[in-house]
């Protein structure tokens, strides 16, 4: 029998959020006292009826803030945040708790394997939570995570004021020149939402990009550049503002500090405790193994595009430029430009191609349910089916609005579990900013909108697809961090397959597929770039990794000067003195990839190593999808990532297929 709960988002009373939160964590914290004197037996089972009971609640609100943020919820979430966080930290610290834990682990109870590692992960959670810590080392350790947890939502919040709290209005259309209409719509429609005549162009990336990649007014990039990339910092047009300064310094040493409490060197360490990489050195190693094979090839695109650039009369290539011509060197090499090839990706289109293509990989149907309660317009659920049997849920919600946190994520309402003998079916949800419909067309995708909307469902069939019923590593939960991100990277290779491509698209008007031509001119452009685009992210891990393995830093100034250290290493051109993108690194600050950064080039080299046994042996191979799901993705976190790698791939994971599937390193003849 399986259990279908789904959430109740109509159901939310923002005035009894806090109280029926109290009363919850109550009936925890009671359950937990209880455990302490239990049978041994059922301390796996009854701990987990306690986190998904708690997990369930809070997901519906976590997500709500995300999606539909209003100042009388961004209140509750704060004043409900430090409660879960204190309440976390009394479990993580519960002495008694973690003895019966121990005792289990020593015990003969019989125990199947993922409750085995399950345990394990909860006996490694409880060390890393600081169980053993006393007195006031033991108070300390708390009071620096609560505080931890008010200054990544203090981070988020100022970042996404500083976001809102600029745009440029623009009254003069030939201002605008080279800018697409699509954009100009939605710049047009921001103005009209003002009550403002002409165009207001925030900085919002839907908004921003296109200025930066198509306006042929460089004064106008110049200071949306300046804008976006000193967003909530002491510089640019909000100098002051909503400056995350002082808030990422007291992050960094609190890290340290709670490092040094519980016997780490560093908080890069804390933070690999759990992952798939065994040291901060390893991981240093790897990025500079890939930045030492990646530079030479950035270096030649950045001096090609500088070239380029001079022909057309710039001889000062600036970083505001970069985008500009970088696009208009890729239309005038391949004669293609993102936004020829949106008309040909109606996201109705790409969203059925997507489920027709997972659904001939895996053996699995989508159907839509029309009766789920849904928070906003925008938003849709579909049932997931399996041999006609629904296995899981999953809801999307795909274009930008006010008020709804920009990027694209996966989160989850509930995992797979046993309960009492029913299997309670995972709920995932998917979550992107597109440019939403107008009233002349529907919501057009750019290519990098499709590979993002199938990277995110990669996520949700990992969490969907499970075939784990103790919740603590069912889906993507007990998922190294560092391994996490390879179903999501892996299923972006289909967006790039000259027999998918045709699944997965088709005019808006026309129900045309991509032709021929303009797909080999795609495919010629994939790695455009590509070096570039390499450093750039190398850059970024890089920074996180040194910033967590080495001393924490007495000012912002001392995070500058380490960020300046990495870009003279491996930037391959000069970035304006201006640039404040620390400020605005959320991932590190805000987002849970503090001294994780890596994971993406990481799971990368897994998801490239993956899917070169899937070009060998068919991309559309049904049998490969199945024993894909079988042995990594319905595993989900029950066992060793590098084992389940092995057991898919025969081998260790090799360098070799992520830069040549970037093209850096080009195919022996």
């Amino acid at each position: 029998m399986s259990l279908c709960v789904l959430p109740d988002f109509a159901g939310v009373e923002l005035d009894k959020v806090a109280p029926q939160l109290d009363a919850l964590l109550d009936e925890a914290r009671a359950e937990i006292k209880r455990l302490e004197t239990a049978e041994l037996s059922e301390l796996l089972s009854s701990l987990e009826e306690i986190d998904d009971c708690i997990d369930k609640y809070w997901s519906v609100i976590s997500h709500l803030n995300g999606v539909m943020n209003s100042p009388e919820l961004r209140e509750v979430y704060a004043q409900c945040q430090p409660k879960l966080m204190a309440y976390g930290n009394e479990v993580g610290q519960n002495r008694a708790l973690f003895e019966r834990a121990e005792a289990l682990a020593a015990s003969d109870i019989e125990l199947t394997a993922e409750q085995r590692t399950g345990l394990e992960h909860l006996l490694r959670d409880f060390r890393l939570a600081g169980v053993a810590l006393e007195g006031e080392a033991k108070e300390r350790f708390k009071a620096i995570r609560l505080r931890l947890s008010e200054l990544s939502t203090d981070f988020q919040n100022r970042l996404l004021d500083a976001t809102q709290g600029w745009f440029k209005h623009v009254t003069n259309v030939a201002e605008l020149a080279g800018v697409p209409d699509s954009a100009l719509e939605g710049y047009a429609e921001a103005a009209k939402a003002k009550e403002l005549a002409g165009y207001c162009i925030s900085l919002d990336v839907p908004a921003y990009l296109p200025v930066m990649q198509y306006a042929e007014n460089r004064e106008l990039r110049r200071e949306m550049y300046e804008a976006y990339s000193t967003r909530a910092s002491d510089q640019g047009p909000t100098a002051g503002e909503w400056d995350n300064s002082e808030v990422m310094v007291e992050i960094l040493q609190l890290r340290a500090e709670l490092a040094g409490l519980l016997g780490y060197n560093n908080y890069a360490e804390v933070s690999l405790a759990p992952k798939m990489a065994d040291s901060p050195q390893q991981v240093i190693e790897f990025l500079r193994e890939l930045a030492a094979k990646s530079q030479p090839r950035a270096k030649a695109e950045f001096a090609e595009l500088q070239a380029f650039a001079a022909e057309k009369g710039c001889n000062d290539l600036q970083a505001w430029d970069v985008p500009y011509y970088s696009e208009q060197l890729r239309t005038e090499r391949y004669a293609i430009s993102q936004e020829e090839l949106k008309p040909y990706f109606p996201v109705d289109v790409v969203q059925e191609g997507l489920f027709k293509v997972t659904g001939e990989l895996f053996g699995i149907t989508f159907e839509r349910d029309t009766a789920a309660a849904l928070w906003h317009d925008d938003a849709r659920c579909y049932r997931l089916l399996r041999d006609g049997k629904q296995v899981a849920t999953v809801y999307t919600d795909l274009f930008a609005r006010a008020n709804k946190r920009g990027g694209a994520w996966m989160a989850d309402f509930c995992g797979r579990r046993k309960i009492q003998g029913e299997t309670q079916l995972p709920v995932a949800f998917v979550t992107c900013n597109f440019t939403p419909p107008t009233s002349k067309r529907p919501s057009l995708l750019t290519h990098n909108d499709v590979t993002t909307l199938f990277h995110e469902f990669g996520h949700a069939l990992h969490h969907m697809l499970t075939e784990v019923d103790v919740l603590a590593v069912s889906g993507i939960n007990g998922v190294a961090w560092d391994a996490v991100e390879l179903p999501s990277q892996l299923l972006e290779n289909w967006c790039w397959q000259p027999s998918v491509v045709p699944m997965i698209s088709g005019h808006y008007e026309t129900g045309e597929p991509l032709p021929e031509d303009m797909l080999q001119k795609l495919l010629a452009a994939k790695n455009f770039q590509s070096g570039l685009q390499m450093m750039r992210q190398l850059e970024f891990a890089l920074f996180d990794m040194l910033l967590h393995a080495e001393a924490a830093p007495a000012s912002a100034a001392d995070i500058q000067s380490l960020l300046n250290r990495v870009r003279d290493e491996v930037a391959v051109y000069p970035v304006p003195t201006i640039n404040r993108f620390q400020h605005g690194f959320a991932h590190i600050f805000a987002g849970g990839y503090a001294a994780g950064y890596y994971s993406y080039k990481w799971a990368e080299l897994l998801s490239a190593d993956v899917f070169s046994r899937f070009a060998e042996e068919g991309v559309m191979n049904r049998e490969l999808g199945q024993e894909f799901v079988d042995k990594l993705l319905s595993r989900g976190g029950s066992d060793d990532p590098m084992k389940l790698f092995r057991d898919f791939r025969g081998r260790d994971p090799q360098l070799e297929p992520l830069l040549r599937d970037a093209g850096i390193l080009e195919d022996a003849a």
